[in-house]
């Protein structure tokens, strides 16, 4: 096996977003624009309630898909599609905009710990206005399996061992793994040798990704390579193992839309404004 090593290291900048939700940007700043397929990664977590009661009322998107992973919490999502659903603590949503939907994210809190991720993936052009789509997944579908003595990984989507992540049918063949290590403890984790791919510390101090230290809140863009090495250090960590199978495509961007071309963003804001999504 071939193993990864740390090509860079990113930290998260702090903003908001929606109706004024504080959040830490990590993809999708100018540290580090993005990573193909990935458009964005953001880590929302507050337990003021002032961060985050106004939530994310209705938005549009186009050309991409969406992917929240809820940590603690409670939100409701719907849209003008007439779906509905609850994002409660441990459960996933992996949206397909597609061609194009108006949806909004809404604490169902007022106090108490809100935390969690969002991140953006890409669409291949010739899907970029397929029919928009959820993939709401309760935390009771995530399989939770234990590859190593003092390791546990949550399989979001692709798979690990014997056990699959139960996010299916995604251009991109992605990997999104949720991995919890003991100090001292330690596992090799196998990705796509092509897929881009990073680790993101979100719990404990630090942890050791690729044979080094990256810090809390540090994100590591990984080399090319078929595995990579997680292990914790003096105490307890999680770690966030995403890749990701890259397009290779003009990426067009405004927004909440994203197209391979500035004329394909046009007809979206023309699209959206006529209410055609």
């Amino acid at each position: 096996m071939t193993e990864r090593s740390i090509l860079r290291r990113i930290r998260g900048t702090d903003t908001s977003d929606g109706a004024g939700v504080k959040l830490k940007r990590i993809i999708g700043q100018p540290g580090l624009d993005m990573l193909d397929p990935f458009l964005l990664l953001d880590e929302f977590r507050s337990d003021q309630a002032g961060d985050y009661i106004a939530g994310f009322p209705e938005h549009p998107h186009r050309g991409f898909e969406t992917v929240t992973y809820m940590l603690a919490g409670h939100m409701q999502h719907g849209d003008n599609q007439g779906n509905r659903g609850d994002l409660v603590s441990g459960s996933v949503q992996w949206m397909t905009a597609g061609r194009g939907i108006v949806h909004s994210e809404m604490p169902q809190q007022e106090n108490g710990l809100m935390w969690g991720f969002q991140l953006w993936v890409n669409l291949p052009a010739k899907d970029k206005m397929t029919d928009p789509r959820y993939q709401d997944i309760d935390p009771a579908r995530i399989p939770v399996v234990h590859p190593a003595e003092g390791v546990t990984v949550k399989v979001i989507a692709g798979a690990l061992g014997d056990a699959e992540g139960p996010v299916s049918g995604v251009a991109t063949a992605p990997v999104y793994l949720d991995i919890a290590v003991e100090p001292g403890a330690g596992v090799d984790i196998p990705l796509p040798e092509g897929h881009h791919a990073f680790a993101y510390v979100f719990d404990g101090t630090d942890a050791q990704v690729a044979g080094e230290k990256l810090s809390r809140s540090e994100l590591a863009v990984l080399s090319k390579g078929d595995s990579v090495r997680i292990a914790g250090r003096e105490t307890p960590a999680r770690v966030l193992l995403v890749a990701g199978k890259p397009l290779q495509e003009p990426v067009a961007r405004y927004g909440p839309f994203v197209m391979n071309t500035p004329e394909q963003i046009h007809e979206a804001i023309a699209d959206f404004r006529a209410g055609k999504f």
